[in-house]
């Protein structure tokens, strides 16, 4: 579930505002969507970064997040491809890092999503 939600949510907030394109700016969504993943995912990857010890997991949530950042910043040098591709790019890191961090959760069969254990 939470793969598709990645996968899907921006996607879908980003296709769906074509309703209000006249009221809100595209890249004010594109910041807004950005405000909100980096302190989510920055908070998903050092959690399980504390439980399971998977530096690499940590390392290419962070990379993901960055190249995140770095395409809706300098889309005015690398041009809208450019914000496009590396948007894809590190959207599919950021996914990558919470599949495998789910897939150790359920390999070692951790309570780290119960809010309780923190």
């Amino acid at each position: 579930i939470c793969v598709l939600h990645c996968l899907f949510m921006p996607s879908f907030l980003i296709l769906s505002s074509w309703f209000v394109a006249f009221s809100i700016d595209n890249e004010f969504l594109h910041y807004a969507i950005l405000i909100v993943a980096i302190p989510v995912s920055a908070f998903a990857l050092v959690r399980g970064y504390k439980s399971h010890n998977k530096l690499s997991y940590f390392v290419f949530g962070s990379f993901g997040l960055l190249l995140l950042t770095f395409a809706v910043l300098a889309e005015s040098i690398i041009g809208e491809i450019g914000e496009k591709s590396l948007t894809v790019l590190g959207s599919l890191f950021v996914i990558y890092a919470h599949y495998k961090n789910h897939k150790v959760c359920k390999e070692l069969d951790c309570d780290c999503h119960n809010l309780e254990s923190s």
